[in-house]
C-alpha cells in the first residue's frame, strides 16, 4: 500500500472521530458501542469520499496578479442579496432533522448519486429518496417563512 493513502486513510479515521466528538449526543451513545461503531463508519467513509473528491478537484493556485478578478457587472446589492439568500439557507438546513440534514448534504452539496447516499448512510435507496423530497419540502417552507419576516413591517414580526 502507498505511504500516502495510509495517510490520507489515517486522516479519514481522524477526521471521523473529531466529527463523532462534536456531537452533542455522542456522550450518551458511549453506552451502546454496535451504534458508535455502525455511525463511526458511516462518517470514515464520508469522510474517505469528500477526501477523494477534494483531491479529485483540487486545482493549483495561481497568484492573484495572474487571475485578476471577472467584473461581471453584478452590482453590490445584488451580492448582498445572494448572501442573505445564503444564510438563511444555511440556517433552514440546520433546523432540519439529522438525517435529513445528512442527506440534503449527501445528494445537493457532496453531489452523490442516491445509491452513493443510500450505502454512505445504510438506508434503503427509496428511503433517501422521501428523505431528500421531505427535506427540501421542509426548507422551501423555511425560506418562505424567513422571505415573509424580512418583508414584514418592523412592528408586524411576530
Amino acid at each position: 500500500m502507498d505511504e500516502r493513502f495510509a495517510e490520507d486513510a489515517i486522516d479519514a479515521v481522524q477526521e471521523a472521530f473529531v466529527t463523532f466528538l462534536q456531537l452533542p449526543q455522542a456522550r450518551s451513545m458511549a453506552d451502546h458501542a454496535d451504534d458508535v461503531f455502525a455511525y463511526l463508519g458511516v462518517i470514515v467513509r464520508n469522510a474517505a469520499s469528500n477526501a477523494r473528491r477534494r483531491h479529485h478537484r483540487n486545482r493549483p493556485h495561481l497568484p492573484i496578479e495572474d487571475n485578476p478578478l471577472p467584473d461581471d457587472g453584478t452590482a453590490a446589492d445584488v451580492w448582498i442579496e445572494r448572501a442573505e439568500q445564503h444564510a438563511a439557507l444555511l440556517g433552514c438546513v440546520q433546523k432540519l432533522g439529522e438525517i435529513q440534514r445528512h442527506v440534503v448534504m449527501l445528494r445537493l452539496l457532496d453531489e452523490l448519486s442516491n445509491a452513493e447516499t443510500s450505502e454512505a448512510l445504510g438506508l434503503p435507496p427509496n428511503r433517501i429518496a422521501v428523505l431528500l423530497h421531505r427535506a427540501k419540502r421542509a426548507l422551501q417552507r423555511c425560506l418562505d417563512e424567513s422571505e415573509e419576516l424580512v418583508e414584514a413591517p418592523a412592528g408586524e414580526a411576530t
